[in-house]
């Protein structure tokens, strides 16, 4: 990585002494979230978008491995010569890599040297630390990546082990904290009037993807956003009153796949005579009317937008709305992993961060200026953009401190065992 790139993914101002700390950090919480895992639930692939928690644990350390420590440590030897193809996700310019959907059928390398392997790079790590390396902004830029990757990883590990863990018939449950039950405060409408407005990171001390930049202006017409997501009891009187019979309310392409899938609910929702039940990672129990609705697709966040004569926003939209705003919510780190209701007393907007990721209507694409960078770094982003569509705010599974107002999320439209859900926009 050129030291000329090192400005679009970050500024780094904090003290050479941190970053081993903020790494060292990082990776004892990816190990904390296994850490109730039985050492049969590390292999299971239960579809093609779930990795194996094993496979999460290998691949952000050949992350480093391959980009931090083969280029900058000198006489580093990797720990084995076949975990470079099994563990590279898809970095065309790296080598080869092993199938996505194919990751389940590896029965090794063991769990506990998966585990070694982590050992021996975090090892590797302490030493590039007290080498001269370390001080150059490039590499720290490096790390400061790979430790972000880490913590999307960190994400994915939670809501795929809740989906492997729901796909076994025994029900196996996945400890987390418990809150009481509230009711969601009554939506408002927080209006934004028509202007240009600046969007994208803002280069200054903290870490920002390439897909953030560059800063640059937009104009919105006015318009309105609601005070809070949608919520589960306002999402079930859609159901309710037909909204997935409605062809009129769906996409072309959202009807065809709901004939295809027969969805009929969000995923993870199951009617019985005692009314609906949801699967949380701690096991089933009734909907929390008031908490937002998540683990919905695109296609089913737009059709309850249209059922309720709104619409969802854009992410410029999303972003002015929430730039002053704190990062503050319920994330990963209070160990809920589900979504909560909005606090009753608080006016104005809420719940922007945390809780559930918000669909816009945005396509997932490059910012004017944007150019990928050369080499493996324009893989982690710019190859993508293409057929998705940009989420905003994070969500409960989300790591404390990893997002911000201008982080940009993307999956595509059918995808929804993501924390997913939806708050209403309308125009002025």
């Amino acid at each position: 990585m050129a030291s000329s790139h090192a400005a679009q993914l970050s500024k780094i101002t904090d003290p050479h002494r941190r970053l081993p700390q903020e790494y060292s950090q990082v990776r004892t919480a990816t190990e904390a979230l296994c850490d109730p895992l039985e050492t049969e639930d590390y292999g299971i692939q239960t579809m093609a978008n779930v990795s194996p928690p094993k496979w999460h644990l290998a691949h952000v350390s050949w992350f480093f491995e391959t980009f931090v420590l083969k280029p900058h440590l000198r006489g580093y030897r990797e720990f084995h010569p076949q975990f470079a193809h099994l563990f590279n996700s898809y970095y065309e310019t790296v080598g080869t890599f092993h199938p996505r959907a194919k990751r389940g059928l590896l029965s090794r390398p063991l769990v506990k040297e998966v585990y070694a392997y982590r050992a021996y790079v975090d090892r590797a790590m302490e030493t590039l630390f007290a080498t001269p390396a370390a001080d150059d902004d490039a590499v720290r830029d490096l790390i400061r990546l790979g430790l972000n990757h880490e913590q999307q990883h960190q994400e994915l590990l939670v809501t795929d082990i809740k989906h492997i863990f729901a796909c076994n018939p025994l029900q196996p449950r996945y400890p987390t904290e418990r809150t009481a039950v509230r009711a969601a405060p009554p939506l408002e409408w927080v209006e934004f009037r028509p202007g240009i407005y600046e969007i994208g990171h803002d280069g200054e001390d903290a870490f920002g993807f390439d897909n953030e930049f560059p800063r640059h202006h937009v104009f919105l017409n006015g318009f309105r956003l609601a005070s809070r997501p949608v919520t589960n009891g306002e999402y079930l009187a859609f159901i309710n009153a037909g909204g997935y019979r409605q062809v009129d309310l769906w996409l072309s392409e959202a009807w065809k796949h709901l004939r295809e899938t027969g969805w009929r609910a969000p995923l993870y929702w199951a009617p019985t005579q005692d009314g609906w039940l949801h699967r949380t990672l701690a096991g089933w129990a009734p909907i929390d009317a008031g908490a937002p609705v998540c683990h919905l697709s695109y296609y089913e966040a737009d059709a309850y937008a249209r059922w309720r004569g709104k619409r969802l926003p854009t992410e410029a939209e999303w972003e002015v709305a929430a730039a002053d705003l704190p990062v503050a919510g319920n994330f990963a780190d209070q160990r809920v992993f589900r979504p909560l209701a909005a606090d009753g007393d608080r006016g104005g907007l809420q719940q922007m961060f945390g809780d559930v990721w918000e669909w816009t209507q945005s396509a997932y694409t490059g910012y004017p200026g944007f150019r990928a960078q050369r080499g493996f770094l324009g893989e982690y982003n710019g190859k993508f953009m293409c057929s998705q569509l940009v989420l905003r705010g994070g969500s409960c599974a989300t790591p404390a401190g990893h997002v911000r107002a201008s982080y940009r999320n993307f999956f595509y439209p059918q995808d929804r065992w993501q924390f997913s859900g939806l708050r209403l926009a309308e125009d002025i």
